[in-house]
């Protein structure tokens, strides 16, 4: 079912239910006040339609809002109480809810729910593409957000049709979807090898369009995975970021597509937060030319539990597994050397160590 024909259910069953003539533009307003919006332009900002599943919290409409969004309609109070009834029992039996897109958004990317989502999952659940709170009002509702030029909704589609990494890349077939598009009678499993591999077509083309969309409208986060996926350097040209992302990840994309200077950046802010490893390259690759810097990442590393000045070695399994004592065998030594630096002066000493300390409190302080 699609909103328009979840809204033309509505309409009949309002309209029978009080025996007047209803507009359907307000029946979408009061779908909208049913979940607390003053508007229906209100409400496709950041919230979309959904039908629910068993688990789903179920939301109350709200048929104060109800009542009065029919009386500002020009509707007389009696049929404005009717039409609350009606609306309410209509959503409660249909299991018709709301989501935000930013929260739906969030629950896609495996983060964290918000604490003011308006469903209620299961927080070890993840959606699946192929998940039944895929619905279509749900994806109807983003995709006529996203036609409006909706950053979020275009993101939350991309996200929605993203390739699983797991995904076999050749599911389908390929020779037998080639072979139908030129003309040819597919039957049985070579017709499933064929749609199998054109729906994967399709969602391939579907996430690269709202992808690309969502960071055209300057979506960070879209950006960012257009980096990730398309090695697009969009993301790295932008003045600022804000995005919620490990800054060493970061790091790992922009040396792949050839970045220095935003490696060196995003490398320094994982730095900061406390990450031994990009402190080590660092040290290594970025700042061996200052050497009261690198003393400062090699201070801070030992306030934070790891001396990179030490060596750190383990033993391992020809396989590359962590050696264990009790099974025995051939053990292979892993791990790496320590930083060797040339010694600092007694005051570049003193500010290396005292930039170590500020960064550590920093890093306690964020960590409260």
């Amino acid at each position: 079912m699609t909103i328009k024909e979840l809204a033309y259910s509505a309409q009949q069953h309002v309209q029978a239910r009080t025996g007047a003539s209803f507009k359907r533009a307000h029946i979408y307003e009061l779908l909208a006040a049913s979940f607390g919006f003053n508007s229906h332009a209100a409400f496709g900002f950041n919230t979309v339609l959904t039908e629910l599943r068993p688990n789903d919290r179920q939301a109350v409409p709200q048929g104060t809002l109800i009542n009065r969004r029919c009386i500002e309609l020009g509707y007389r109070p009696d049929t404005a109480t009717l039409a609350t009834a009606a609306l309410e029992s209509f959503l409660t039996e249909r299991q018709i809810g709301i989501v935000s897109i930013s929260s739906l958004i969030s629950r896609l990317r495996g983060e964290s729910p918000n604490q003011d989502d308006e469903l209620e999952y299961d927080e070890d659940e993840l959606f699946e593409p192929t998940d039944e709170a895929f619905g279509p009002i749900l994806v109807d509702g983003l995709d006529a957000a996203a036609s409006k030029g909706n950053a979020l909704a275009h993101y939350a589609l991309a996200l929605i049709y993203a390739p699983d990494d797991e995904d076999d890349p050749d599911a389908g077939s390929s020779y037998w979807y080639e072979q139908g598009q030129q003309g040819r009678v597919l039957t049985g499993v070579e017709k499933e090898w064929a749609e199998a591999h054109a729906s994967r077509l399709a969602h391939a083309e579907k996430y690269a369009h709202h992808l690309r969309e969502a960071g055209r409208l300057g979506h960070q986060d879209a950006l960012l995975d257009l980096a990730e996926r398309f090695d697009d350097p969009s993301f790295f040209e932008q003045p600022r970021h804000d995005v919620d992302a490990d800054p060493a990840a970061v790091a790992a994309i922009a040396e792949r597509i050839g970045r220095p200077a935003d490696v060196r950046h995003w490398l320094t802010l994982a730095a900061e937060s406390g990450d031994t490893e990009a402190m080590l390259q660092l040290i290594e690759e970025y700042d061996h030319g200052d050497l009261q810097r690198c003393w400062t990442w090699a201070y801070l590393s030992r306030l934070v539990g790891t001396d990179l000045t030490q060596d750190a070695h383990y033993a391992i399994n020809e396989d590359g597994s962590d050696y264990d004592d009790d099974v025995g065998g051939p053990a292979y030594v892993a791990g790496r050397d320590g930083v060797d630096l040339e010694p600092l002066d007694p005051a570049q000493d003193a500010t290396a160590r005292l930039a170590a300390q500020k960064l550590f409190e920093q890093i306690e302080q964020n960590a409260r």
